[in-house]
């Protein structure tokens, strides 16, 4: 490497550290910068409002990530673009839509566009994944130094549910970081809540009897069915199993941070914690609604951020976690991102453009094109379904499992039951919902003129965002719902 390069490059890692070590000794000894670590914590298909301090009931549901939250800050406006696992977590590490990174669905993204640890490994950064790996494509694109796969129960992760394996393999790639003196980015993506839920049909049916152990067990009794759902015995049950899930989710969030104290590093790391999407029922994951798109969304930060701050003010999303990352490292910020950096909302300052926030959706993994778009502006979101004519069916992972078939079996002795199930499987194509006071959906106002005013406001700024990105659908909205 040229001397002049060799030296930018350094002088990058110095800049990107934010961390100003004073020596112990007594000695006036030299300052030592060390550059900033990154652990990116996911959840996989984690509704918002299923943690402990986002309001759950579930008693002590969540106590690892009620702790994160109490040594950082925890965003009750953020959102991920899209409600589902690749294109989201692709949307994540490139500040992209999907519908701008090439990847509508489960696609790789376009070789032409930047990843965010591809920017990190250009400054000497060690990358590690663990889980969902095969949903960040093409895996080059993504520079990993250390890849651990879901695997089997035999190795790898357990599925990807198995804390005591998270804890092993984190802590090894936390010493590995330390002996090559690297700063590192590591990914840790559990694969709970995602279905097969714990101790589930579906999960004995797929995986056999020698599980992942779940060391507490949910019981129907103890759970909320969720007013999107009707409170049914079978959905009462599947929502316990999901809410097993979670408690092992936050055990493995737990062995996580249990690693990264052990490691020593821990007072020089920014941590974040997300959800790539809601739970996998239906008007949860795959749609637009709120309980498709909104997370928890939590950052620890010691000695860089207050402790036990709470952010209802500031609308933040998924594409803003990378420029978000090179602006607190320090890093050139990369051309064409659609998110922007919310560093100045972390260290204490307000941010007046962050009202809103831009989703979408695509197609399924099976591949069929579900198209939606919603803009959320304050307490309203405006959602358009260009699939919905009356007579194309959604399908997907959501309708899987006891609470679609419970809805099915109920529905021709129910009439609310039935008028729920239709509109989650035909929908209609324009929705407007007040979330402030209606948060599960239930009432569109969309033929309502007392909000025709909010409607044309909402549709002005989604055609902003889909003129400015050059979105594919913008001929069909003209001339479709202007």
């Amino acid at each position: 490497m040229h001397k002049k390069s060799k030296i930018g490059t350094l002088f990058a890692l110095f800049l990107g550290g934010l961390c100003l070590v004073q020596c112990a000794s007594s000695e006036n000894k030299e300052a030592v910068y060390r550059p900033t670590n990154v652990l990116l914590i996911t959840a996989d298909d984690l509704n918002y409002n299923s943690v402990g301090v986002y309001g759950c009931t579930v008693s002590n549901i969540s106590p690892h990530l009620d702790k994160l939250a109490e040594e950082g800050i925890r965003f009750t406006n953020a959102f991920v673009n899209i409600a589902v696992c690749q294109p989201s977590r692709q949307s994540i590490l490139t500040g992209r839509y999907p519908h701008t990174n090439g990847a509508l669905g489960f696609e790789p993204i376009d070789t032409s566009v930047a990843t965010l640890p591809e920017q990190l490994k250009k400054v000497g950064y060690l990358n590690g994944i663990l889980g969902k790996e095969i949903h960040l494509k093409p895996t080059e694109k993504f520079h990993w130094d250390y890849y651990i796969r879901e695997g089997d129960l035999a190795s790898g992760l357990g599925i990807g549910r198995d804390p005591d394996l998270y804890y092993h393999y984190a802590l090894e790639f936390f010493n590995r970081s330390k002996k090559e003196d690297k700063p590192f980015f590591l990914m840790a993506n559990s694969h709970d809540p995602h279905r097969p839920f714990a101790g589930s049909e579906q999960e004995k049916k797929q995986w056999g009897d020698d599980l992942p152990v779940a060391t507490r067990t949910i019981h129907p009794d103890e759970v909320q069915v969720p007013e999107f759902l009707p409170d049914l015995p079978e959905i009462r049950r599947e929502i316990a199993e999901y809410y097993t899930s979670v408690y092992r989710l936050d055990q493995t969030v737990g062995t996580l941070m249990q690693a990264l104290d052990e490691s020593g590093m821990a007072e020089n790391t920014l941590v974040m914690f997300l959800s790539d999407n809601g739970m996998a029922l239906p008007f949860g994951k795959s749609n637009c609604y709120l309980n498709s798109n909104k997370t928890p969304w939590i950052v620890k930060w010691p000695g860089k951020i207050p402790e036990g701050r709470v952010d209802s003010t500031h609308f933040i999303s998924g594409n803003d976690f990378m420029p978000t990352i090179l602006h607190a490292l320090h890093l050139p910020t990369v051309p064409d991102m659609d998110g922007s950096s919310f560093l100045p909302v972390l260290k204490g300052k307000s941010q007046r453009n962050r009202t809103r926030v831009f989703t979408e959706f695509h197609k399924i993994f099976a591949g069929v094109d579900y198209s939606m778009r919603c803009v959320q502006e304050g307490d309203y979101g405006y959602i358009v379904n260009f699939w919905s004519d009356g007579e194309h069916k959604i399908r997907g992972d959501a309708a899987s499992g006891r609470t679609y078939a419970a809805m099915q079996e109920a529905a021709p002795r129910d009439e609310a039951v039935a008028e729920r199930l239709k509109m989650y499987e035909y929908r209609v194509p324009e929705e407007l919902y007040d979330f402030a006071r209606d948060p599960d959906g239930l009432t569109n106002l969309m033929d309502d003129p007392a909000y025709r005013e909010v409607v044309d406001r909402l549709k002005g700024r989604l055609l902003r965002e889909m003129k400015r990105t050059n979105d594919h659908l913008l001929p069909e909205f003209e001339a479709g719902f202007l």
